[in-house]
């Protein structure tokens, strides 16, 4: 019985730290943003990576609270929303409202078609998640290519439709204020590993335990903030 008691105990706890560090195996694959450039690039090993344009925030850098910029470093993505919802369709508190919008339609500038929520891994970017940094769509696309977001990561909605269908949860996502790195360099990089042994910089890796929502149904949490 005592024997028993011991292996049931074990497997309980190997289940606990295999969920607790559920996000912190790096699938592959990683996304770099240059602020610089307003494009973001698609790393996968032995694959041509893939770059789109995007708008980061008219508002600059950082990750202060009450202040929305776009904040730079690592992050990792925590959530997707809005799988298979049509392109365009409109979302208020990560809900889809039953509206869909044409690109560039005049007056308007919700966040639309997909959502991927980013939850900073550094101290320098520690309140992204709750401060709801995404990468999202918007009907603004004559806007794409230059910094015009409230602090998220702005895509046309095609692209993010198509990027949304190619990375997974636990995606590593590096905000850089500097130009995008060559296709080469970006592919050698990706060899690094980034999970498990923070760097000297001082990373530190969130776990899925750190008010981070374990399940969510598309479109069905409350929002915190613009995110926009």
């Amino acid at each position: 019985m005592l024997r028993f008691c011991v292996a049931t105990l074990a497997l309980f706890a190997c289940i606990s730290l295999a969920r607790s560090g559920e996000l912190l195996t790096e699938p592959a694959g990683r996304i770099i943003i240059s602020v610089r450039n307003q494009k973001l690039m698609f790393v996968q090993s032995g694959v041509k990576p893939i770059t789109y344009p995007v708008s980061t925030s008219k508002f600059g850098l950082g990750d202060d609270w009450g202040r929305m910029t776009t904040p730079l470093g690592f992050l990792q993505i925590v959530q997707k929303i809005g799988d298979n919802a049509p392109t365009g369709a409109v979302f208020h508190n990560r809900h889809w409202t039953g509206e869909i919008l044409q690109p560039n339609a005049p007056g308007r500038d919700p966040i639309v078609t997909r959502i991927i929520w980013l939850r900073g891994l550094e101290m320098a970017n520690a309140h992204a998640f709750s401060r709801c940094i995404y990468i999202h769509g918007t009907p603004q696309e004559k806007m794409i290519g230059r910094p015009a977001s409230y602090g998220c990561i702005r895509m046309r909605s095609n692209d993010v439709a198509a990027l949304f269908s190619r990375v997974a949860l636990g995606t590593i996502v590096q905000i850089v204020p500097d130009h995008l790195p060559s296709a080469k360099q970006a592919l050698t990089e990706l060899t690094t590993p980034l999970v498990g042994a923070p760097p000297n910089n001082g990373m530190t890796l969130a776990h899925r335990s750190e008010k981070t929502p374990a399940t969510v149904h598309k479109n069905s949490i409350v929002s915190r903030g613009r995110g926009a």
